[in-house]
Formats: structure tokens, sequence, C-alpha cells
């Protein structure tokens, strides 16, 4: 279990509440029923992440066009340093993507978690 600043956890629990749509269409239509366990709204040493998959050591944060600003973009590689000297391995993935092309979103984080658990049964 990873180390988290336990003052997150009221916000995290109001985040699983009030998703955005591509989170919702991410968690509900693939990685709720996927077969390695993935978790929403993980609260993750000083940050909360979109999406945690444990096993895999692996989150997925979805980028809306606020990400996209200097000021962001600086703020995100920290975070993702951060959270990469933690040993995970972090996939940004863009709305846009998540609007336009769902099964390849779908695919690209399949195949993440299948190349992070070479012993694992194929998921999916």
């Amino acid at each position: 279990m990873k180390d988290y600043n336990k003052s997150n956890i009221p916000l995290a629990k109001s985040l699983r509440k009030n998703m955005t749509p591509w989170e919702r269409k991410l968690w509900y239509q693939f990685l709720r029923n996927y077969p390695v366990r993935f978790q929403r709204q993980k609260a993750i040493g000083n940050y909360i992440v979109d999406f945690y998959c444990a096993k895999a050591r692996l989150v997925v944060e979805l980028d809306g066009g606020g990400h996209y600003t200097v000021e962001q973009a600086e703020k995100d590689k920290i975070r993702t340093d951060e959270l990469a000297s933690m040993n995970l391995k972090v996939i940004r993935i863009c709305n846009l993507d998540i609007d336009r092309n769902f099964n390849g979103v779908c695919e690209y984080v399949d195949l993440y978690v299948k190349k992070s658990l070479p012993n694992q049964r194929e998921p999916r």
C-alpha cells in the first residue's frame, strides 16, 4: 500500500461522486470490470490520481484542456516525476482521445497492464 496524505481523503471521495464525463466513461465502460483491479480517485502521496492499478504500478491520468497550458504542464511534470519516484508508471490520456478513440485508449491501457504483469493470464 502506498503512503498517502490523509487530508486528501474527503476530496477523493467527493471526486469519486463527481467524476468528469470522460472519467465516468472510462470507469463504467472499461476499468470497473477490468480483470486486474483499478481504483478511482486514489490518494497516493500528496496527490489524488484519476485511476490506479496497484498490481501494474500504473496511474492513468485523464487530461482536459486545462492541462495544456505551460503552467499546468510544468505542474503535471512535477507530479509525474514524484509518482515515478514511487516506482509508478503514469500514462496521460487526453479527454479528446476518450471521445474520438475510446477503443484505442482501452487497448493502450490493456497493453500496458499486460506488459507490467508478464506472468499474469492475459486480461481481455
